[in-house]
């Protein structure tokens, strides 16, 4: 625990402007971010006597170790910045609203030649319109039931479409009305386009129009004595009435607005928004988060603007749906002052955003509505919840008790071997923080010392490695002076979905004209050469191996070999599901009933099935090499060219220099060694297709030849 007078700016340093600051932690790891109309004022208030402070703040001032700030112009820049910070480093210490669930919305993907609606979850994509998030998907399945009689847009998946333009039949919904076949040909893409924006229209709001040219299409057809014709359309306006009837007016004056509702306690608060576009209730979503910071309902309120509106940009209208910024945003307080965050909201929309209190009226009523289910919600919350607090921390204080440890292990990394009969050795390890995982600094490794099946030297390479890393990164910074020996391996460990450098996407800012000139703290998780986090910044408190005796004895001997002695080690054994210690001859037996017990298995599960992922997505790619991935200089572009161009491998192997050439982009040279590469291997055995039992011929892809397998040899 630090004592905040250890790294309190000099009087003085601080500037009287406004800016956006950030605490880290002994690590460096930013683990507070706010803004301030005044970095003097602010940042002096959380230097005082510490007993004058609010229990959430005391906690984060003696957790972090320093403190720096970026100089901005205008508060609208610092709400902005802000934002970014808090996306970008996850701060502990901040509120963060997650959703409970995903909420699915009604998708219409305008940016396909043949639109199609569907129910989509998950992050918005360029060119597709959305309508909602609704409560749940049955409710948009029911709304698009209804509306396909009279807006028959293709639903299908992009399979379904292929095959039957390849059979020239339509599928259930083309015969029986609710589609009208583009795959077929019976509606030109022009008119089917069409069709989804009439669609897109009408979830929008805009019905007025259309259902009165509908009911007159009805007359003219009656008055033509097309009486089947007219019953139809008799029935297309019942479908769509009943359409609008799950969606009320709510109000009158076809107002485009959000509203926001806040539920709190002392622990906890809920967030529940309504998106009113055309005066009706088109979608509803909810967050819940733990108070981690001292903050009144103004500050919830300003957090949840910042979370929904934050990646928004352009008005409601245009963006279809309950997206984009309205025009009107009712909230149950507004932050101090409120300028500029509704300048804030007028930039993301593009024109002028009201945000306001509802004091009478339909709006206040409304907004009454939304906070009995932000109520209910907290409520709901609570009670799947409570328990679920209580279970986290009395599993990690088991395990500090069992372990003999100091303190609860707040960060715990697990590792697990896999490999397929001796082949693609790989090693997986997982990192859980206060009991639940924490994926992005999830690591896979490939076992590179030595080739066969040893699951202890390869556990002993692993951690090695690991905290090899560790150490270098310590040694930069100054905190380690001792020799840290090198393995001369490359690639020590790749995060889930990352680069080949470790580190996310895009990596941190850079430092503004304006930010303090200092370095980056010791061990910081921001690599100032490549402005991306680092890979092996933080140590865990316990270490976790899959296995038994012998996995831990070579945990325990690499991190001994390095001179690390703060770091704890234990395996779990699958089989009777004991835990194991360095150097001891029996093991510790935890209740089948400890909450302790089950935390450790859930993280060697989850260390177990990443490193199964990893060890099938690399027996994937080495199945599917064919005789030209081994040719020097031979490309991806080119190999796809060549495959092309004969139509087959066997085909290109019979092939002349003088034929190769002719591909594009294929000179003498490299026809000459792809020829020679193709005569000096060995025709593959052939392909067998599994299903059929047909022998494939013309195939680049190698044989299956072994039924794939954890390292325990269970099958897969």
């Amino acid at each position: 625990m630090a004592d905040p007078r250890s790294y309190r700016p000099k009087p003085g340093q601080i500037p009287d402007s406004p800016g956006v600051y950030k605490f880290r932690d002994e690590h460096g790891r930013v683990i507070y971010v706010g803004k301030a109309k005044s970095l003097r004022s602010r940042l002096s208030s959380y230097f005082q006597d510490i007993t004058n402070l609010h229990q959430r703040t005391a906690t984060m001032v003696t957790t972090a170790a320093s403190v720096e700030w970026t100089v901005v112009t205008t508060e609208v820049e610092a709400l902005q910045l802000e934002y970014s910070w808090i996306k970008e480093f996850d701060p502990r210490f901040n509120v963060k609203y997650r959703d409970d669930k995903s909420y699915p919305s009604l998708a219409v993907t305008m940016n396909e030649e043949f639109p199609r609606v569907q129910v989509m979850r998950g992050p918005k994509r360029r060119g597709v319109r959305y309508f909602g998030p609704y409560a749940h998907a049955w409710a948009i399945r029911e709304t698009v039931d209804l509306l396909l009689r009279v807006f028959p847009v293709r639903t299908c998946s992009a399979g379904v479409f292929k095959r039957s333009a390849q059979i020239g039949r339509p599928c259930l919904l083309g015969y029986i009305g609710k589609c009208s076949a583009p795959c077929v040909g019976r509606i030109s893409a022009e008119d089917h386009r069409e069709l989804a924006e009439e669609f897109s229209d009408f979830m929008a709001g805009h019905t007025g129009t259309y259902l009165r040219r509908l009911e007159q299409r009805m007359k003219d057809a009656a008055a033509d004595m097309e009486y089947e014709q007219a019953a139809r359309l008799r029935d297309d306006l019942e479908a769509l009435r009943r359409a609008m009837e799950k969606n009320a007016v709510v109000l009158a004056d076809a107002t485009d607005a959000d509203l926001i509702a806040v539920a709190e306690d002392e622990l906890e608060a809920a967030v529940q928004i309504f998106h009113v576009r055309g005066g009706r209730v088109r979608g509803q979503r909810g967050w819940v988060t733990d108070k981690v910071e001292a903050v009144d309902t103004a500050g919830l309120v300003e957090h949840a603007l910042q979370q929904l509106y934050g990646d928004e940009s352009g008005d409601a209208e245009q963006s279809g749906g309950s997206g984009g910024v309205p025009k009107e945003v009712l909230v149950p307080a507004l932050p101090e002052p409120a300028e500029p965050l509704a300048e804030w909201l007028s930039e993301r929309r593009g024109s002028q955003v009201s945000l306001r209190v509802p004091q009478r009226g339909d709006k206040k009523d409304l907004l009454a509505t939304v906070q009995r289910n932000a109520q209910q919600a907290l409520a709901l919350h609570k009670t799947k919840r409570a328990s679920d607090l209580t279970t986290r921390s009395r599993a990690l204080e088991e395990i500090a008790t069992a372990l003999d440890l100091d303190t609860a292990p707040l960060r715990i990394e697990c590792y697990d071997i896999s490999h397929l009969q001796g082949d693609d050795v790989v090693a997986s390890m997982v990192v859980f923080e206060d009991g639940l995982a924490r994926k992005s600094e999830y690591r896979r490794f490939q076992i590179k010392s030595f080739a066969g099946q040893d699951d202890v030297r390869s556990m002993h390479e692993v951690i090695s490695r690991r905290f090899r890393r560790y150490l270098q990164e310590k040694q930069r910074t100054g905190e380690w002076d001792g020799d840290v020996p090198e393995d001369g391996l490359p690639g020590d460990g790749l995060p889930e979905g990352a680069g080949p450098d470790g580190g996310p996407p895009g990596g941190g800012p850079a430092r503004g004209p304006g930010e303090r000139d200092t370095p980056e703290v010791a061990g910081g998780p921001i690599d100032p050469e490549t402005g991306r986090p680092r890979k092996f910044a933080y140590p865990p408190q316990l270490v976790v191996v899959d296995g038994g005796q012998p996995q831990v004895a070579a945990a325990s001997r690499a991190l001994r070999e390095l001179g690390i002695d703060d770091v704890a080690v234990c395996g779990l054994a699958k089989r009777l599901e004991e835990v194991w210690l360095p150097g001891d001859d029996d093991p510790v037996i935890l209740p089948r009933t400890s909450e302790g017990l089950y935390l450790l298995q859930r993280v060697r599960d989850e260390a177990h099935r990443f490193a199964i992922a990893y060890q099938r997505s690399k027996r994937s790619k080495s199945m599917k090499a064919g005789a030209l991935d081994t040719v020097p200089g031979l490309g991806e572009t080119r190999r796809q060219a060549l495959l092309k161009h004969f139509g087959s491998l066997k085909r290109l192997r019979a092939a002349t220099i003088e034929e190769i050439c002719q591909v594009p982009g294929i000179g003498r040279r490299t026809a000459e060694t792809v020829a020679a590469a193709l005569a000096s291997a060995a025709p593959a055995a052939p392909a067998v297709n599994t299903a059929t039992g047909e022998i494939i011929e013309d195939s680049d892809a190698a044989p299956l030849t072994a039924v794939p397998s954890d390292h325990r040899g269970n099958s897969t």
